[in-house]
């Protein structure tokens, strides 16, 4: 099938961007839509353009550097799916495609479709270290962790990092992303010990880096590849309020 894409061409990030229209030929509803991409840059490169330049790794939805704007929806139409998992069979001969990057001031572009998300790895950063005791493995059931309480952590340690959430928000907040990185140490009593400074120093990086504040309106939870809940936001605000009052 044939579909019509239109793409964010842009030379470095303080070069002028613009559209540009292109048509790719032959494709199978098989390809992932990062395949897609690479047939159009095989192409490009036959003709002596320069092909598009956009993050992957994985492709199997698990690092994250694939997100994009696809019609102005982060990672595209289909819920908890990233875009190296998302397939052509759901588009039809003929379709128009808007691809862009994730639109943020703290994620500024790099060249076409790609951002530079490194705001997201010294809020990471700022959380410091887990004070716990390495060597050989504890009795299984030497420290007690409920089934609730772990299976809370594992959903919020499933966030990787990715953006949609910021360029999903009015606001271009990344409350969710830090809440996540929040929650999953908060549910486990390893990270307890440096509970307080954790929460402090972490969001307080999150304001350096100049993302917006959170406003409830959920576009962070509807576009995240892994489904993270925006109550993880609430227990963020809930335990800088404890550490910043003790």
């Amino acid at each position: 099938m044939r579909i019509n894409l239109v793409v964010w061409r842009q030379k470095n990030r303080s070069s002028k961007g613009k559209f540009v229209e292109y048509a790719v030929n032959d494709v199978s509803p098989d390809m992932s839509f990062l395949e897609m991409l690479d047939v159009l840059n095989e192409e490009l490169i036959k003709k002596g353009e320069e092909p598009i330049e956009f993050d992957s790794d994985c492709r199997e939805g698990i690092c994250g550097t694939c997100g994009v704007m696809i019609n102005g929806i982060a990672h595209g139409p289909w819920q908890q799916t990233a875009c190296c998992q998302l397939h052509m069979r759901h588009y039809k001969d003929g379709d128009k495609i808007v691809i862009e990057p994730f639109r943020a001031k703290s994620f500024p572009i790099v060249k076409d479709l790609v951002i530079d998300r490194s705001a997201f790895d010294r809020i990471i950063a700022a959380g410091g270290y887990i004070s716990v005791h390495t060597g050989s493995a504890p009795d299984a059931n030497s420290v007690l962790v409920s089934k609730e309480q772990s299976e809370a952590a594992m959903d919020a340690a499933a966030c990787i990092g990715c953006g949609a959430c910021v360029a999903a928000c009015p606001n271009a907040s990344a409350s969710l992303f830090t809440a996540a990185k929040i929650a999953q140490y908060v549910h486990l009593p390893q990270g307890h010990p440096e509970r307080e400074m954790r929460v402090k120093r972490m969001v307080e990086q999150m304001d350096i880096e100049g993302f917006g504040n959170c406003s409830n309106i959920g576009e962070c939870e509807a576009v995240c590849p892994k489904g993270i809940s925006i109550t993880n936001i609430a227990l963020m605000r809930k335990e800088y309020i404890r550490a910043i009052r003790k």
